[in-house]
C-alpha cells in the first residue's frame, strides 16, 4: 500500500522495568507498526512469561538462571527461545533487531547494549551507567557499525531535540533540568534521618528505586553531566544544571546569539520513549498533554552542592578519567543497594562514593573485561567502606 510505513523489528533489554513496561505500553498501542522479537528481564520470570504471552517473540532471556526452569514451563507449548544467565541476555541483544530499547539498570546492561550496538541498527538507550562506564567504547561502537544513538532519559531526549548538531560550535551550553528529589528543600541533618521509603517517593516522577535514591541525592544528575558529555561531545564546563521543581522543562541548550531552546512535557516516560520509537518521525502517544495556563509558574534555582555533593563527585570523577567514572557508578550502585537495604544513612552514600574514587587510578579501560574489572574492584572497596562506617559507628556509639 503506498505511504505505508515498513514495520519494525523490536528488542526490549530490561522489559519488565518501568522504562520496558512504558516501551510496550506504547509499542501495543501500536500494532501495525512494530513485532518484537526478543524481550529480557532479571528476574521478574512471571512479567516477562505475560509480556511474551501477549507477544510472542523470537526469543526471551532471564538473567537469573534460577528462574528458567520457571520461565521455561510458564512458555511450554510455544516456539519462543528462552535463555538463560548473562550470557543469554547477551544472546538476545544480537537479535537482528531494527531498533533496541537498553533498559536494563546499571553496569550489568553494558555487554548487552554493546551487543546491540554492534548489529548496526538503532539503540535507544535508557542505561546511564553504559556511558557512564564505558563513554568512549560505546562511541567507538556506534561509529564503527553505523548504529543510532538515541537517548531515552528525558533529559537528554530533550537536548538531542533541540540540538543543533550541525552548527555545534554555535552552541554555547547545554543545561540539564533535576526535580531536586524529594528532599530538595531539607537540611543534611533532616536528610540523614530519611528512611528509604522517603527516598524513593519521587514527587514527579514513577521511577523504580535505584534511580529514585539516585534522584534524591543527585548523583543521578551527575551520571547524566556525565552522559551527556559523551552523547554530545561537550566538555564539563559547557553543561551546566539547574534546579527545576515542576519537572515541565526536561533540557534546553544555549546559543551564541543569546537564543535558549528548550524541549517541554508532562512528566511521562512515555513522551521520550514515542519519540525514539518513532523516531525521525514522531508518532501519537498518551501523555498529559502540558497546560502552562493551569501550571502557572515554573522555578528555577542553583543546586546546592554543599547539601547533595554527589553532583560535584560525578564532575570530578568525569575530569578525573573513564577509570575514576567506573568506580563512581559502581560504588554509587554498592551504597545505594546498602540504603534501601537498611545498612547504611542516606548521607553515607556520598561519603562511600568519595572513600572509593578517591583511591582509584589511572586504569586501562580500553576493553570491556578491563571495565569490568576495574568495576568489581570499585564494588569490593564500597562494600569494605561501608563496613568501615558500621565499625566507626559502633565505635562511638551512634545509632543512626
Amino acid at each position: 500500500m503506498s505511504g505505508a510505513k515498513q514495520r519494525k523489528r523490536i528488542a526490549i533489554l530490561g522489559s519488565t522495568g518501568s522504562v520496558g513496561v512504558n516501551t510496550l505500553d506504547l509499542v501495543e498501542r501500536h500494532p501495525e507498526r512494530y513485532d518484537v522479537v526478543a524481550l529480557t528481564a532479571h528476574s521478574n520470570y512471571q512479567a516477562l512469561a505475560a509480556q511474551a504471552m501477549r507477544l510472542n517473540p523470537e526469543v526471551v532471556a532471564i538473567a537469573d538462571r534460577q528462574s528458567y526452569h520457571d520461565l521455561k514451563a510458564a512458555l511450554a507449548g510455544t516456539t519462543i527461545r528462552v535463555l538463560a544467565g548473562d550470557e543469554g541476555i547477551v544472546e538476545a541483544a544480537a537479535e537482528l533487531a531494527d531498533w533496541t530499547m537498553s533498559a536494563i539498570v546499571g553496569a550489568a546492561g553494558l555487554k548487552p547494549t554493546l551487543t546491540a550496538i554492534r548489529q548496526g541498527g538503532t539503540v535507544a538507550l535508557a542505561n546511564k551507567e553504559c556511558l557512564v562506564c564505558a563513554g568512549p567504547v560505546m562511541m567507538r561502537a556506534v561509529a564503527a557499525s553505523g548504529a543510532t544513538l538515541l537517548p531515552v532519559d528525558s533529559e537528554h531526549n530533550a537536548i538531542f531535540q533541540v540540538f543543533d548538531s550541525t552548527n555545534r560550535d554555535r552552541i554555547e551550553q547545554i543545561i540539564l533540568t533535576a526535580s531536586g528529589g524529594p528532599f530538595r528543600d531539607l537540611s543534611i541533618a533532616e536528610m540523614r534521618l530519611k528512611t528509604p521509603a522517603q527516598a524513593v517517593a519521587h514527587p514527579n516522577w514513577s521511577m523504580g528505586a535505584k534511580i529514585s535514591v539516585d534522584s534524591a541525592t543527585m548523583m543521578n544528575k551527575g551520571l547524566e553531566v556525565i552522559e551527556a558529555h559523551y552523547l554530545f561531545d561537550m566538555p564539563d564546563q559547557q553543561i551546566d544544571v539547574l534546579i527545576h521543581p515542576q519537572s515541565i522543562i526536561h533540557s534546553m541548550v544555549a546559543y551564541v546569539d543569546g537564543s535558549v531552546l528548550a524541549q517541554l512535557g508532562a512528566p511521562d516516560m512515555r513522551t521520550p520513549i514515542a519519540y525514539c520509537l518513532a523516531w525521525p518521525d514522531r508518532m501519537p502517544a498518551p501523555s498529559e498533554r502540558l497546560d502552562l495556563a493551569r501550571i502557572g509558574q515554573l522555578d528555577f534555582s542553583a543546586p546546592d552542592v554543599s547539601r547533595f555533593p554527589c553532583l560535584q563527585l560525578a564532575r570530578a570523577a568525569l575530569i578525573g578519567g573513564q577509570a575514576m567514572t567506573i568506580c563512581l557508578n559502581a560504588a554509587n550502585e554498592v551504597a545505594v543497594a546498602a540504603f534501601l537495604a537498611g545498612k547504611t544513612g542516606f548521607c553515607d552514600i556520598a561519603e562511600v562514593v568519595e572513600t572509593v574514587i578517591a583511591a582509584a587510578t589511572a586504569w586501562d579501560c580500553e576493553t570491556v573485561d578491563q571495565i569490568i574489572e576495574i568495576d568489581q574492584w570499585a564494588r569490593t572497596a564500597a562494600t569494605i567502606a561501608i563496613d568501615g562506617l558500621g565499625s566507626a559507628k559502633l565505635a562511638s556509639g551512634d545509632d543512626d
